[in-house]
């Protein structure tokens, strides 16, 4: 910045031309503040000088996706250390969400991240991290490489917290003895001893409850209160109260007026619940771990005419890659030589193996089951189809659902208000009834029965767990916000190619007419269509080839645009087209329009052959439904969801595909360019509308739907597109992606009901003295252990129920 001016550069996506760049450098020189600019349409870039006390970058970078362009903005994946409340994650959400040139930060309590857009010519990542370091917690850049220290910092940190748990435990055994001992009427001995008290209490204070004094003190000193402010207030309170008394009052009533066990059992209890907390916040991430399992370690590749192992990480694009019967296949590539068959049930959710020969790809990961065969290697390290499926898991794990947006605004001003609650229970006790110690003790368990934990794990910990099962089930979700509103879903539109039917033409009918066979028709089909490249063709020559029939090149060949092809094959004219090649003829097709006539209205191509002038035959050709389709769309149409289909087919071939799989909306003969203005037409009707479709021409409806659908099996072009992916090009993804947002959000606001309501009635309860300290304290740790317990109950989820 230099005397009040500032400078950026903004990366711009989705600029066709010059008058492109000129749209968006009118639209932002209007912007108050903006001193100058110039886009750049070769470089893709905005240079902008600007007032920063007029304007902020955000502004900019919103001001160019209204005008319809994309900014391309880098985004990190921050680990996080040191929170202990949600009020920790929003403190480090709105410290990011500040920092220059920092468009979205998102913060995970329960996964421990954090998810940051930024534009790079303003900030970058060791910025980020000091900004998070300035507030008193840490923070580290998330790559691959890392995955397994933050599995053995987790795992210490698990037995860490076990060991405090024990020590702390058996501190406090004695002081709560004492306690019982005294209500009970019998003298505790030893265990009234206030210096023997002190002995014990003292460490489980200051010793195991240091990082609570330290959480407090970093929050405190950046002007902001969290979980740790609330415990060190309260059991400060309780142990100098104590302390106090021990000096003040009379020796033979001592005992009366300590409060050590209520100090040492809050901290106990709360360090117990944090560690059930970190066991089972562990297990809402055992999809990342299982997927991350599924990585071979080595590959054997060919190099210098020298088969050897190697570890995976140093395969390179290009090596061939030996891959023997039994072993996983360590990346994705192309089989080059051999034969065999993959069980990709990892990917695809599909058990059966799947026959793989030379041409083929394969994806790192599978499993190659009977043969061996040598590939090369295609994609490898963080672009293979494995990776990219962890990386999008860990960022759905780490965004949130639009849900939470309520518990973060309660829990921002939820420790402020709580220590107002304490302050006035206090005030009340000791000025209006006249019982100081009351009104102390009421005031500690107040602030050691808040708990902002419980909010701010309920609605991440489910996000968490949620994506995790969707990936076991072949169901990749981008984010919460998605999860969420899939369960919102009303209407849904089915591209027909790709989606509804497997996309492949495959032979349907052969039909006889005159002297030859079917075996006979086919052949001479595949012969005719042997070197055509047209996909009719191709599923009659794949025919043939499935029926191991001998398909010679025909003597002579012809095709006749619009109406088929000539060949002449042992001698024999053979015709083979529509009914204008046979009309071309003087061939009379009267007798069979009948049958043809039902084939079309099959969704089928229906195409004739005639042999030395006469009509021998017919093979119908169909892109065939998927196995699964209709039982899909039935469970859709079950689960009150209405069911369109779009295609640019035909009304007649489109009617036959929706009759055989019961959709009754149909939406013929749509160019691609216009699928997108059909879904916004049923989105003004006031559904809530997903897209499902798997090409190219797809992905503009499916950027436009509410939640887009891409099918795995498709291009990346969609699956970017879309905000859920079904790796499998099974329909009944779609089923299990809704039910399990269902699934989900109940969980969620029971996560969330249950957080609100324990603090609503807790908090009053404390304040009126019907709960002690050691109580509150317990009741306090194990409110966040029975959310993400509740949480973890999704793991049960089955797409069946």
């Amino acid at each position: 910045m230099l005397n009040g001016v500032s400078k950026t550069v903004i990366r711009i996506k989705g600029m066709t031309c010059t008058a492109c760049a000129a749209r968006i450098e009118k639209a932002i020189s209007r912007m108050q503040g903006v001193l100058q600019v110039n886009v750049n349409f070769a470089t893709e870039k905005a240079n902008i000088t600007y007032d920063p006390s007029k304007v902020a970058i955000n502004e900019f970078i919103q001001k160019i996706k209204d005008v319809g362009y994309d900014v391309v903005l880098d985004k990190a994946e921050l680990g996080l250390k040191n929170m202990t409340c949600a009020s920790c994650a929003a403190r480090i959400e709105r410290t990011l969400a500040k920092q220059l040139g920092v468009y979205n930060a998102s913060v995970n309590f329960a996964a421990e991240t954090a998810i940051v857009e930024y534009n790079s010519s303003d900030t970058d990542i060791k910025n980020l991290i000091k900004a998070v370091r300035n507030i008193g917690y840490d923070a580290y850049e998330k790559t691959e490489a890392m995955q397994d220290q933050e599995k053995k910092e987790r795992d210490r940190e698990i037995k860490s917290l076990g060991r405090l748990v024990v020590i702390s435990a058996i501190l406090s055994a004695p002081l709560v003895m004492s306690m019982i001992l005294r209500i009970m009427g019998k003298p505790g001995g030893v265990f009234d001893n206030p210096w023997f008290q002190i002995a014990l209490s003292a460490p489980v204070q200051f010793v195991i409850g240091f990082k609570y004094y330290r959480g407090a003190y970093h929050n405190l000193k950046n002007g902001t209160a969290n979980m740790d402010v609330l415990i060190a207030m309260g059991t400060s309170a309780a142990f100098f109260y104590s302390l106090y008394n021990m000096f003040t009052q009379p020796v033979e009533m001592i005992h009366n007026y300590l409060y050590f066990e209520a100090s040492g059992v809050i901290i106990t209890l709360i360090t117990l619940g944090k560690y059930l907390e970190a066991l089972a916040k562990g297990r809402t991430s055992e999809a990342i771990k299982k997927l991350v399992g599924l990585q071979a370690k080595t590959a054997r590749v060919i190099r210098n005419n020298q088969e050897m192992d190697i570890p995976v990480e140093e395969v390179e694009v290009g090596d061939i890659v030996v891959v023997r019967p039994g072993e996983k296949i360590p990346v994705d590539g192309k089989i080059i030589e051999g034969y065999s068959s993959v069980d990709e049930s990892m990917l695809t959710g599909e058990s059966i193996p799947v026959e793989k020969k030379a041409g083929d790809e394969v994806v790192g990961a599978t499993l190659n089951k009977t043969g061996s065969f040598k590939l090369e290697a295609r994609k490898v390290g963080k672009d293979t189809a494995l990776a990219q499926i962890i990386k999008m898991v860990e960022e759905a794990q780490g965004s949130k659902a639009p849900i939470q947006k309520l518990a973060d605004q309660i829990s921002g001003v939820f420790v402020p208000a709580v220590i107002v609650i304490a302050a006035v229970s206090f005030g009340v006790w000791y000025l209006i009834f006249d019982n100081f110690t009351a009104g102390l003790i009421n005031a500690v368990s107040v602030l050691v029965i808040a708990c902002p934990c419980a909010l701010g794990l309920a609605t991440p910990t489910s996000v968490m767990v949620g994506t995790g099962k969707g990936a076991e089930y072949g169901v990749l979700i981008k984010g919460g916000e998605h999860l969420e509103r899939a369960h919102k879903i009303r209407a849904i539109v089915l591209d027909k190619t790709g989606t509804i039917t497997r996309g492949k033409p495959e032979v349907t009918d052969i039909v006889s007419l005159g002297d030859m066979k079917p075996e006979e028709l086919i052949t001479f089909a595949a012969i005719s269509e042997k070197n055509s490249e047209h996909p009719l063709g191709e599923a009659i020559v794949g025919k043939a080839k499935e029926k191991n029939l001998d398909i010679p090149d025909p003597d002579s060949f012809e095709a006749i645009p619009g109406h088929g092809i000539y060949s002449k094959i042992q001698g024999k004219d053979v015709y083979f087209g529509n009914r204008r090649l046979m009309a071309r003829q003087n061939l009379l097709t009267d007798g069979i329009e009948t049958l043809l006539a039902k084939l079309e209205d099959e969704g089928k191509t229906a195409m004739i052959m005639a042999v030395d002038g006469r009509i021998e035959g017919i093979v119908a050709v169909a892109d065939t439904v998927k196995e699964h389709s209709k039982e899909a769309i039935d469970e859709l149409k079950k689960m009150g969801i209405e069911v369109w289909m779009i295609t640019g087919d035909n009304k007649r071939t489109a009617s036959a595909i929706a009759r055989q799989v019961g959709i009754e909306n149909v939406l013929a003969e749509v160019l691609p360019e216009n699928k997108a203005r059909e879904l916004e037409k049923i989105k003004a009707q006031g559904k809530l509308t997903a897209m499902v479709g798997d090409g190219i021409n797809d992905a503009p409806a499916l950027a436009a739907a509410d939640v887009g659908i891409a099918i795995g099996t498709g291009t990346d072009v969609a699956m970017e597109a879309a905000d859920i992916t079904l790796m499998s090009g099974d329909l009944r993804g779609i089923v299990t992606a809704i039910k399990l947002s269902r699934a989900t959000m109940r969980n969620i606001k029971q996560n969330l009901f249950w957080a609100f309501i324990y603090n609503a009635i807790g908090i009053p309860f404390a304040a009126l003295g019907f709960l002690s300290p050691a109580i509150a304290g317990g009741a306090m740790a194990f409110s966040s252990v029975s959310v993400v317990t509740n949480a973890l109950r999704l793991r049960r989820f089955k797409p069946e129920t």
